[in-house]
């Protein structure tokens, strides 16, 4: 599309591709015009929805209908358990866990003839009842989407979509006031730091503009490194232009004229949608020299990140771009004092970023009168664990966990108990049955030992174990450490060997009151922020189920039935008939028996398989 030098002609630009949208947002643009949209964030991307995308257009080729009918893909709808998922407009039919085989069917009923594919319709779990449309299913209809709002709606590689959204507009209207008079606005706003620690947006970028420099830098932090999270890199895959414009309002801001964006390199379709989304900011003139002929000059590279978890720490992510090895720097001087190549720094994550538009669109009060008195807005989560409805929610600050597990994700996977949910990523706590109506906040949170970090929601169940859940936690640490110092390095690595021990059966009393004297001691003695909530999991657990932690010491039992080396299987003698069924599948030959006799096992050779439970179809083997 061509430069856009003026707000005039951004308006311009608005009117002529808002007419892009009217058909997903049910406006019909003709009685007859329809718009195909398929999820094409990572996960259904490899569920083959490309190829999707490619069998629809060819079928509307073949028809000859593409003056009416549009296919395209979309960023992630979130409902990642469902997917590929195929959105049909102006109707809104939602179809699931589509293949490329069923388009075929789905273009000849739904587009064709007008009706529905019954059996590619999400069914409720519990009503069991087909739901033809998102905004009756739960997953969807207790969310309020703000950072997620473009994606699933426009294609995020085509910005005449995202401008049909308004985008950009917020930019313009930034350039027409002073930099003090944006970070007012955003301080109003009440918008907290996304990426872990919340702290607040509009106060960090104060802090950079009145350290006077000739340079200045914004850097966006998309080293998304926690296990089981992927908020941010679906916002780059799905909306990379919001975050664009939230840089660029940041950079005004503050009195930047070059950005980074941080990302790490496992995200090869966000790295490339970022760089279409990049390539085209700076063709149609958000991107560059005198933006809007406003004298305000910003421009944005992408640095890629080696995948090392201590990278997301703003310090060491600045000295990965320095060139240097990723490792944590003292504070004070904070990266808006003294940053990147030593000038003034502002490191703001992914979802922070794509709050930015909306705030200067519909208002700091807006965004304010969302969430809770002290936690503004919304909140990204990527739920996932024993949860029904895995996928990513968004739900303002405030709302309980039991009604983002329970009526959002549905409830627990083959009606088992709920146990904890680990908010916070690796560093964060496990929290249990009797904290469900917490509200998430990030006072809440941290003051039953957990954290709000950049939003990642693990749920377990019964059948999981605490004491290996930290041991895993733990391991992942371990092997993240950057080194530096000794607590972490050290002293996270003996945690690691004492939960092994325990989970082992190797465990003791005394293994107890070091796990807890090592926790504390790392927590108030290491560097940065990983090494300092790095014993999170350890405390959490230790705090609400030490009943596991005792079982595994004093009774060499695991409770839940995971930890393998505290297995014990033995067959009773009232269910044996002597089939020998048992005996034939153990790969260490420790079973024993006639046919037709009772058999038994010498624990002695034992390796706690589980092949003869597997393989016994009497329930004669037990499992204690």
């Amino acid at each position: 599309m061509p430069e856009i030098k003026t707000t005039t002609e951004l308006l311009e630009a608005y009117e002529q591709f808002k007419g892009l949208l009217n058909t997903r947002l049910g406006i019909a643009v003709s009685d007859e015009s329809q718009m195909i949209l398929v999820c094409g964030g990572t996960g259904c991307h490899a569920s083959q929805s490309n190829k999707i995308v490619n069998e629809f257009n060819r079928l509307i080729k073949e028809h000859g209908l593409e003056d009416r009918i549009q296919a395209s893909i979309s960023g992630c709808f979130g409902f990642c358990e469902k997917g590929p998922i195929v959105k049909i407009f102006p109707e809104g039919v939602f179809y699931v866990q589509v293949k490329p085989g069923d388009v075929p069917e789905l273009f000849e009923e739904q587009i064709l003839k007008g009706q529905k594919v019954t059996r590619l319709l999400y069914e409720d779990p519990t009503l069991k009842q087909k739901k033809a449309n998102s905004e009756d299913i739960n997953f969807y209809r207790l969310q309020q989407r703000v950072a997620l709002r473009n994606c699933g709606l426009i294609n995020p590689e085509k910005v005449e979509e995202y401008i049909a959204t308004g985008g950009f507009q917020s930019l313009a209207k930034v350039l027409s006031m002073t930099p003090a008079e944006v970070i007012e606005e955003m301080k109003k706003s009440g918008l907290r730091g996304r990426g872990g620690a919340g702290f607040p947006t509009g106060r960090k970028w104060e802090f950079a503009r009145n350290h006077v420099n000739d340079e200045k830098f914004v850097i966006c932090n998309a080293d998304e490194g926690d296990p089981g999270a992927f908020m941010d890199r679906s916002i780059m895959e799905g909306d990379s232009h919001s975050v664009i414009e939230g840089m660029a309002i940041a950079a005004y801001a503050i009195g930047a004229s070059r950005g980074y964006v941080y990302i790490r390199a496992e995200y090869p379709l966000a790295v490339s949608r970022l760089e279409i989304a990049i390539e085209q900011a700076r063709a149609c003139g958000m991107l560059g020299r005198n933006i809007l002929q406003s004298g305000f000059n910003f421009d944005i590279d992408i640095r890629l990140g080696a995948g090392a978890f201590v990278c997301g720490e703003e310090t060491a992510l600045i000295h990965s771009i320095e060139g240097r090895r990723g490792e944590p720097g003292n504070k004070p001087p904070f990266p808006a004092q003294s940053g990147l190549w030593g000038v003034p720094t502002i490191v703001n994550n992914v979802e922070t970023l794509a709050n930015i538009p909306i705030i200067y669109q519909k208002g700091a009060d807006w965004f304010n009168s969302l969430g809770t008195k002290t936690s503004k807005g919304t909140k990204v989560f990527a739920l996932a664990g024993k949860v029904n409805n895995v996928g990513l929610v968004e739900v303002p600050m405030g709302t309980t966990l039991r009604e983002i597990i329970y009526d959002i994700g549905g409830g627990i996977k083959n009606n088992a108990r709920f146990k904890s949910a680990q908010t916070g990523g690796p560093s964060g706590g496990c929290i249990p049955e009797q904290y469900l109506d917490t509200p998430i906040d990030y006072e809440s949170l941290s003051s039953i030992g957990s954290m709000m970090g950049s939003g990642g929601m693990i749920v377990m169940s019964d059948q999981d174990c605490m004491v290996n859940i930290a041991r895993f936690y733990m391991e992942f640490i371990v092997e993240e450490s950057c080194g530096r110092c000794a607590p972490c390095r050290v002293g996270n690595k003996r945690m690691l060997e004492i939960l092994t021990d325990i989970t082992e059966g190797r465990g003791c009393e005394e293994d107890l009151f070091e796990l807890r004297s090592l926790a504390t001691t790392i927590a108030d003695t290491s560097l940065c922020g990983l090494g300092q909530t790095a014993p999170n999991p350890v405390l959490s657990t230790m705090k609400y189920f030490m009943d596991e932690y005792e079982a595994h010491v004093h009774d060499s039992r695991c409770p839940a039935g995971v930890c393998q080396k505290l297995l014990k299987y033995e067959i009773a003698a009232e269910k044996c008939i002597g089939c020998t069924s048992c005996a034939r599948g153990c790969p260490v030959g420790c079973i024993s028996g006639q046919v037709k006799q009772l058999h038994t096992i010498d624990q002695t050779k034992c390796i706690k398989c589980g092949v003869c439970m597997t393989r016994c179809k009497f329930s004669a083997v037990v499992r204690n």
